[in-house]
């Protein structure tokens, strides 16, 4: 076997097209109100276009053939693309470009099963839960061809989308949390995702039986292939991860100033009705009560 797999997934193809072009149409209405900048509407499209690599180019071909590729392939999907696309707030213009969108997303982030299934912690779960499913169960050789490949691929953007979603909260959200909440669970994060790099790196083969049936002779040995997806999976996750804990330390900064700058303008108001200065013997109850009688 000398080339990768390609073959033409369509249902992503149309989902790309429909989801920029419906963007666009949105940012264009709403462009001059300030709601998304263009730097936030830039971030969207390029994480249109880094789904689209992840899916057509090189990476999507080999995906199937190579496993530090196919390592490659889940980072972008779950992490890069999903990040980009939440950065550029496309609940938040879709909801000012449409009144009729609007009235559909309010009320449903009032829903007690949307608060809970879109809550840091549900969403942090699953990002955290996902890589383990895929990599070592029966899953990662179903998800390698045919349709299962097309659905992993879209439940992976999801997935990431939601997490980030939540993290980094500049679209609307049901329940609006501090920045330090999400800084205190990238902290527990750090810890735990790189322990699916070092089983994947130490541990067994993963899908031997798959990798042998298509009788690769060029690239590196199974085990190094591995070891380099292994790699991937941690040290490349860990590097990718310091754009988005700048995010949130800004979002830090900005949440404090904001807040400081409530408590200066409750300070600042006088009061309705400024009570008298008391007299100092009215603190003495027995004077009190004498010169209350007098």
């Amino acid at each position: 076997m000398t080339g990768g797999l390609r073959t033409l997934d369509g249902t992503a193809l149309v989902l790309m097209v429909t989801t920029c072009v419906g963007y666009l149409a949105c940012y264009r209405r709403v462009s001059a109100t300030g709601v998304v900048t263009r730097a936030q509407a830039g971030c969207f499209l390029a994480g249109i276009a880094v789904w689209a690599v992840a899916t057509f180019s090189a990476v999507g071909g080999y995906a199937p053939v190579l496993f530090w590729v196919r390592s490659l392939q889940v980072l972008l999907l779950l992490f890069v693309a999903p990040f980009l696309l939440a950065l550029g707030r496309p609940l938040a213009v879709a909801c000012a470009a449409s009144d009729r969108v609007r009235r559909l997303v309010e009320p449903a982030l009032e829903s007690k099963a949307v608060r809970l299934a879109v809550s840091p912690l549900s969403t942090s779960v699953a990002m955290l839960a996902t890589p383990w499913l895929l990599y070592l169960t029966p899953w990662y050789v179903a998800s390698m061809t045919g349709p299962v490949a097309v659905g992993t691929r879209l439940l992976l953007l999801v997935v990431g989308f939601g997490y980030f979603y939540a993290r980094v909260q500049s679209d609307p959200v049901p329940r609006r949390f501090s920045p330090l909440v999400s800084i205190a669970i990238s902290v527990v994060e750090s810890l735990t995702d790189g322990v699916l790099g070092v089983v994947l790196w130490l541990g067994p083969l993963i899908a031997a039986g798959y990798y042998a049936s298509l009788h690769r002779n060029w690239g590196p040995s199974p085990r190094v292939d591995q070891s380099i997806g292994a790699g991937i999976l941690w040290i490349v996750a860990d590097v990718l991860s310091i754009p988005f804990l700048l995010v949130l330390m800004r979002q830090l900064g900005t949440d404090e100033r904001r807040r400081a700058a409530e408590v200066d303008a409750a300070l600042s108001e006088p009061d309705e009705a400024p009570s008298a200065p008391a007299l100092w013997w009215e603190a003495d109850p027995v004077l009190r009560d004498r010169f209350s009688r007098g």
